[in-house]
């Protein structure tokens, strides 16, 4: 299921909504519930750019077409996402 201009819309007005928190991670479950969604923490992904940065969150895409999954900038490949809630936050 690549993600459309539409969904990275919808995602985007999750996670910058004043209030995204934990239920961030619900919102966006109900909303794509065909689409791999995963939190995790920074350290997993340290070494790795996000396609997108928000103020409370980095957003990574994920493959999963092949073998093993891999994070990807193209949205046309991804799979799923990886939301990853900055350290700096309660």
């Amino acid at each position: 299921m690549p993600l459309s201009a539409e969904d990275l819309a919808d995602i985007d007005a999750v996670l910058t909504a004043a209030e995204a928190g934990a239920e961030a991670i619900a919102a966006l479950r109900a909303r794509f519930s065909g689409l791999s969604i995963t939190l995790c923490d920074p350290s997993d992904v340290d070494t790795e750019d996000p396609f997108k940065e928000y103020e409370r969150f980095d957003l990574h895409l994920v493959d999963a077409a092949g073998h093993c999954w891999q994070l990807t900038k193209d949205s046309n490949a991804a799979t799923g996402i990886v939301v990853v809630k900055k350290r700096n936050l309660a």
